[in-house]
């Protein structure tokens, strides 16, 4: 919660400096490169899921920004950088990822191959709310040959659950008299709520591969 509030400051600071149009460009071309550009890989705080809800609880209370253009052009910027990743994975392979040297990264890359073997269709809509995840498993579902429709519609869930909704959830956390003073407490809950349930369908799935035929 204290890196939530700590980026909240930052995303203010971005928004008093550029004003509304370069903020939405600015939170837009981080989520993107997050996933996209593998920016997430070096910065996951700063693409990830405190951004959006840092983002969503300043639309709550600056002049001249709208949650809806804000959430919706998340939702494609996510969408979009899950694309690109898809497609370069499938286009170049399992070369595109070991050119990305060092061990966090090859450990990323790993855990993402068995996380993909696992859930297949799902861990591209649960890899949104894991850092390594949705850094990985995208290009990772292309090298692995996953059907073009089968990873669109898993984007599409996956952007819609993640980027709109989070930075949706930030907004009504901070607009609503009730909960404000609780809005850093709520985004932490439901961060990490994502996450846990991330690793449990993965986990589960884990078992369920492993356990032995009687």
């Amino acid at each position: 919660m204290l890196r939530l509030a700590a980026l909240d400051g930052q995303v203010t600071s971005w928004f008093d400096a550029v004003g509304p149009v370069l903020f939405y460009l600015i939170v837009w071309g981080l989520v993107f490169a997050g996933t996209g550009l593998f920016v997430g890989v070096f910065i996951p705080f700063v693409t990830g899921d405190s951004l959006l809800f840092a983002a969503g609880i300043l639309t709550a209370t600056a002049a001249g920004l709208n949650i809806w253009v804000l959430a919706i052009g998340v939702g494609i910027a996510a969408f979009l950088g899950d694309q690109v990743g898809f497609l370069l994975g499938r286009r170049y392979g399992r070369p595109y990822l070991d050119r990305r040297r060092g061990p966090w990264v090859q450990r990323g890359v790993e855990r993402a191959e068995r996380f993909y073997a696992a859930l297949g269709w799902w861990a591209v809509v649960v890899a949104r709310f894991i850092p390594w995840g949705r850094v990985f498993v995208p290009p990772v579902a292309g090298i692995a040959r996953m059907n073009y429709l089968r990873f669109v519609t898993a984007n599409v869930v996956g952007a819609l659950a993640w980027g709109v909704l989070l930075t949706v959830t930030g907004y009504f956390a901070a607009s609503i008299p009730a909960v404000k003073s609780a809005a850093y407490v709520i985004g932490g809950a439901f961060i990490l709520a994502g996450i846990i349930a991330g690793i449990v369908a993965w986990v589960r799935s884990r078992r369920a591969v492993v356990a032995p035929v009687e």
